[in-house]
């Protein structure tokens, strides 16, 4: 079957980037980070059950969020990602997608009033259940056991570590409650932006940036007041967000079989029919609105690339220090040979000592291509600064570093006259202790207070909430400096 992204122009970068596709192409290439199933007839069960079921996202929510990014792409809107390391069933309940809807809509006014741009949302919710390890085993209580990988594969806890194919269709369910309960607070009005929010200053212990936030609340208070008393919040705009999900499409069994030729929601209009030719039909992984290829699955010639090259939504390739630059082109033109605006989110993720030496080049590579305005580029500051603390090792990230790679990321970009198009955090509602300062100080010694991932360190509620203040603040500074005024000094990291 030849694959169906057929297009009369852009043309592809060469005609070898066009060959034969179909869903279970990727099972002739190499692959990593595969789970190796002990009982075949109980994952074939499975994978059988998963293609009968419905699809959990439908194409046109696929095109809509397409849409957007290219917006993002070309630097007139912004990119909030974000959510749980790694998503277990348990969170599938009403507190815990509720806290996370909320802090994104918080996180996401914020960076309107600083950055002066339309906000797309993506939530890392709604089958984020799966996570790449290095290891197939690690070391618990001085004995060897299979590494966790997260509910779609196996169970954190001991006696659950064996891998169970019946966890593919849990992980469908569990997805397609999470977002039916998404669709449904969205539109009861969680996201109505006629509704006070609570912005909890008490946890900002610095004064000046204290004041700093108030002065963003106040703003926000006020326009709201205004619209309401000039009858300008009369608008369902307000009442109601888009929300997308996304989630790393590690496992491939998996996304093959929710993976479903549909028809194209969005055909071209008369005045484009003669620039483009868009199938009747495209192959759409209905698991979810946008997925990203991680960092130890991004091999050009590996199963992955492979796969996700034949689908129609909006992918992320996670680009770390081990990418070399040429990679970059190679695979934009094996997963975007048409040079979709929007198509590829590219999600820079090297580690606060390494991003000034690393991301000059990458952006060169891109922006001096035949792809330059037409990807997003994603600063990712979690994934490259995590590190051990302690005699027990535990995992934290420091939110100096976190900040630290991501100031260093803005003033890069504008340096190379690119755009960042969006932030990717691991973060939570929660109040959780797993990452190191902030406003609250949190140190070494509070880590055990509430550290409940089972995965990656989080940043808590306030920790994600100032980290769009301080984002939102780089941007006001940014518009102060170009209309002639002094910028105020940068906010303490």
């Amino acid at each position: 079957m030849t694959m169906s992204h057929t297009r009369t122009t852009p043309a592809p970068a060469s005609a070898a980037d066009v060959d034969e596709w179909t869903p279970d192409s990727w099972r002739s290439k190499p692959i990593r980070q595969a789970p190796d199933y002990p009982d075949p007839a109980a994952l074939s069960k499975s994978l059988s059950e998963l293609r009968r079921l419905p699809p959990i996202v439908h194409p046109r929510e696929i095109a809509r969020l397409k849409a957007h990014l290219g917006d993002v792409a070309r630097g007139e809107a912004f990119l909030l990602q974000g959510g749980d390391c790694a998503e277990l069933f348990d969170y599938c309940e009403q507190g815990a997608i509720e806290s996370k809807i909320k802090l994104l809509l918080q996180m996401s006014l914020v960076l309107i009033w600083g950055a002066d741009k339309r906000v797309v949302r993506i939530g890392r919710m709604a089958g984020q259940y799966a996570k790449p390890r290095s290891s197939p085993m690690e070391t618990v209580d001085g004995r060897q056991v299979p590494s966790f990988r997260g509910d779609i594969l196996n169970g954190f806890h001991l006696d659950e570590r064996d891998l169970d194919p019946s966890r593919l269709v849990r992980a469908y369910h569990h997805s397609a409650a999470t977002l039916n309960y998404i669709r449904t607070a969205i539109s009861s009005g969680i996201a109505d932006l006629h509704r006070p929010l609570d912005w909890g200053l008490g946890h900002v212990r610095d004064p000046v940036l204290k004041a700093k936030y108030s002065e963003a609340v106040s703003f926000l208070t006020d326009m709201l007041r205004f619209m309401h008393t000039v009858g300008a919040d009369k608008t369902d705009k307000l009442d109601t967000v888009d929300l997308f999900t996304s989630h790393e499409g590690l496992l491939l069994d998996y996304e093959q079989s929710l993976t479903r030729l549909l028809d194209n929601p969005l055909p071209p209009s008369p005045a484009a029919a003669a620039a483009t030719v868009r199938p009747a039909k495209e192959y759409y992984d209905t698991s979810a609105h946008f997925l990203w290829i991680g960092d130890r699955t991004r091999q050009i010639d590996g199963a992955h690339v492979e796969f996700f090259r034949g689908i129609a939504n909006p992918i992320g390739v996670k680009v770390g220090p081990t990418t070399p630059a040429s990679d970059l082109l190679a695979l934009l033109r094996r997963l975007n040979p048409w040079r979709e605006a929007g198509k590829i989110t590219l999600i820079t993720r090297y580690g606060a000592g390494q991003v000034a030496s690393l991301l000059p080049g990458h952006i060169r590579a891109v922006e001096d291509s035949e792809y330059a305005r037409t990807v997003v580029w994603q600063c990712d500051p979690m994934h490259g600064n995590t590190q051990s603390v302690g005699a027990a090792g535990v995992k934290t990230r420091a939110f100096s570093d976190i900040f630290s790679e991501l100031q260093q990321t803005l003033r890069i970009h504008k340096e190379q006259r690119s755009f960042l198009g969006g932030v990717h955090l691991e973060l939570t509602g929660d109040a959780v202790t797993e990452c190191l300062g902030g406003s609250e100080g949190l140190d070494e010694d509070d880590l055990s207070t509430n550290y409940t991932s089972f995965c990656d360190p989080r940043l808590n509620e306030k920790q994600a909430l100032e980290l769009a203040f301080l984002i939102a603040d780089h941007y006001r500074c940014e518009r102060k400096d170009k209309d002639g005024a002094p910028p105020p000094p940068p906010p303490p990291a």
